[in-house]
């Protein structure tokens, strides 16, 4: 079975969160084909306000001039993803960090003029996915991605992750974020969602910025085929082996509701 989990930065921003899950990810890799997505964005935030430089989003994404992008990549794909790297190879399980510009892994496009450096995924090329896995080796991938211009652009994570499950033709998402699931208006968690639910969803306001991003990117990935998605609570205890598993937890967006 083939797993993408994309990592929020939420819970790899302190050693403790990053062994925690390191470990989690290190015993799964051992009875499944895993590939790691991962975010930073609370990271770059504290990076660019220690810089004087203020964040802004639209739409959940993170304008993006020639400074944030610099940032991005010091931060998202450097520090971020190599010290979760560190974290999984001490948990015993070896571990590749990349970028959608290595290898032209994933390409992209200009999102919009206004977002400046944040790009689309157009497509990802698993060729390095099963090079790694093949060689015993863990593929961790940071939200950067490159045109064929030469461009380098800040992707959401959760698009990332979808263009990484997508070319590489996974069989499950997960989105492990540090809320509990999607919640109604209420703010009660929603155990299933289907495409018609989540846009409904958007569209009313109920789900915004972060959350917005990451239903839309979920429901891309099911127009491209994966059967499921999850959005989890990451911070619970074991949280990978219990959704492997079939727990409850969290919740699962599917084209229909079963």
């Amino acid at each position: 079975m083939r797993v993408l989990i994309k990592l929020g930065g939420t819970l790899l921003d302190d050693a403790s969160k990053r062994a925690s899950m390191a470990k989690q990810l290190a015993a799964i890799a051992k009875n499944v084909e895993l590939v790691v997505v991962h975010g930073g964005g609370k990271q770059v935030t504290q990076f660019l306000a220690e810089r004087g430089i203020e964040s802004r989003f639209v739409g959940g994404l993170r304008v993006s001039d020639e400074a944030v992008i610099d940032a991005v990549s010091k931060v998202i794909a450097g520090s971020v993803n190599k010290q979760l790297v560190a974290a999984i190879a001490a948990a015993g399980q070896p571990a590749v960090g990349l970028c959608g510009v290595d290898g032209a892994l994933t390409t992209a496009a200009q999102l919009h003029a206004n977002l400046q450096f944040v790009g689309r995924p157009e497509r990802t090329d698993a060729t390095l996915f099963r090079l790694l896995l093949g060689a015993g080796y863990l593929p961790v991938v940071a939200c950067i991605a490159g045109d064929a211009a030469g461009n380098i652009y800040n992707v959401n994570a959760d698009q990332m992750a979808v263009s990484c499950a997508l070319g590489w033709h996974a069989d499950k998402l997960l989105f492990l974020t540090d809320v509990a699931g999607v919640q109604d208006e209420a703010g009660q968690v929603l155990a299933k969602l289907t495409p018609i639910a989540a846009r409904r969803l958007v569209e009313t306001g109920v789900a915004h910025g972060g959350m917005q991003a990451k239903l839309e990117a979920a429901l891309t990935s099911l127009e491209g085929g994966l059967a499921e998605v999850i959005v989890a609570p990451g911070q619970q205890a074991g949280i990978c082996q219990r959704l492997l598993e079939g727990e409850n937890l969290g919740t699962r967006l599917a084209l229909e509701a079963v």
